[in-house]
């Protein structure tokens, strides 16, 4: 069998004798005779559904959705999906955290490109979410014991603490997109609901700039999503929460997913009133899984606000998604950031 290549394109994904070669590697005995291309979905990276047909082993869904960049601009973009192909190959196994099943993986030996398979959840009733999806205060309990399911299962962990590609990228998170990109949200209709306290785009990335530093000092790493919004979550057809999205995934601290996601998971007076109850219900869930966090309260303030910083600035930043969507999440991060007096927290912290 000659090594399986990354498709160059989506119609080199979907040729029989490629699929029968890389699926044969997880799942012998498979033969694909026919692709039925499905629904697609292409903005940076492209994911696309499809059916097989052949001869299809049992426990192989035939029902599956490669992810890969494949759009004609695409370009070093496609760089962007290696730490997603890692973590599906080389952590997710060391976890109990639900997200999507991979059946193929590869990554390109020069580090330029990458190809994911999972199964098509979908088309098993699966509903992928955004800020304006309805999602409960027991769904958030929910999908912050999935995050302390990741965090504990890599605490610490040595092997993953010396693994290249899971290095910290918090220092390099401002590289690519900055003040124009900001003040063209805060200063438009999109930034209209966040509080005149902080909308501020220097404040934000100075701010910022001091994460990094503080949050080493408040304790262990484990491997963090990264980007812990609720639209990276979905609900699957039992009804459960699952993580999806991988692509920003490093060695972080707990409360860099924490204070994010809690930041923009719910609507501002539902955050509010529920706030301190599901940081206590992610402490107990993660305590349950052999973890106990020993931060003071100003250094569990300290860290949180860390974090709902960290997800204001990605959302600030952002560019390319719905603007009702942003506008939601830039209005719950932004009280968020607010409430806790997260720049002045955070400012004083570094004196």
């Amino acid at each position: 069998m000659s090594a399986p290549l990354i498709p160059e394109t989506i119609e080199q994904v979907f040729d029989p004798a490629w699929l029968t070669e890389v699926l044969s590697i997880s799942h012998p005995g498979v033969e694909v005779t026919g692709v039925i291309p499905g629904p697609k979905v292409e903005r940076v990276s492209t994911n696309a559904r499809f059916t097989i047909e052949g001869t299809i082993p049992e426990g192989l869904n035939p029902h599956l959705c490669v992810k890969g960049y494949y759009a004609p601009d695409a370009g070093l973009s496609k760089a962007a999906g290696i730490p997603e192909a890692l973590f599906y190959r080389d952590v997710v196994g060391r976890t109990k955290v639900r997200t999507l099943n991979c059946v193929y993986v590869d990554v390109a030996e020069d580090g330029s490109n990458a190809v994911i398979i999972t199964e098509d959840v979908a088309e098993a009733g699966a509903v992928f979410l955004d800020s304006l999806s309805p999602y409960s205060v027991e769904q958030t309990k929910q999908s912050l014991g999935q995050f302390a399911e990741l965090h504990a299962a890599t605490w610490d962990d040595p092997e993953l603490l010396a693994t290249p590609w899971l290095a910290p990228r918090l220092t390099f998170v401002m590289r690519a997109r900055g003040l124009p990109e900001i003040n063209h949200n805060f200063l438009g209709p999109i930034g209209a609901k966040v509080p005149k306290e902080v909308a501020d785009g220097e404040l934000l990335m100075s701010t910022l700039a001091k994460v990094p530093a503080i949050a080493d000092t408040l304790g262990p790493l484990s491997v963090i999503t990264g980007d812990a919004h609720v639209g990276n979550v979905f609900i699957d057809g039992a009804g459960q929460v699952n993580l999806v999205d991988w692509q920003v995934c490093q060695l972080g601290q707990w409360f860099l997913d924490i204070g994010y996601h809690l930041g923009c998971t719910l609507p501002v007076e539902e955050r509010r009133t529920n706030y301190d109850a599901l940081v206590t219900s992610y402490l107990e869930q993660l305590a349950a899984k052999g973890h106990e966090v020993t931060l003071s309260d100003d250094e569990l303030r300290l860290g949180l606000c860390c974090g709902a910083v960290y997800g204001f600035y990605l959302w600030a930043i952002t560019m390319k998604v719905d603007p009702p969507i942003t506008t939601a999440m830039l209005e719950r991060m932004g009280n968020t950031v607010a409430d806790l007096d997260a720049f002045g927290v955070i400012n004083a912290a570094s004196k």
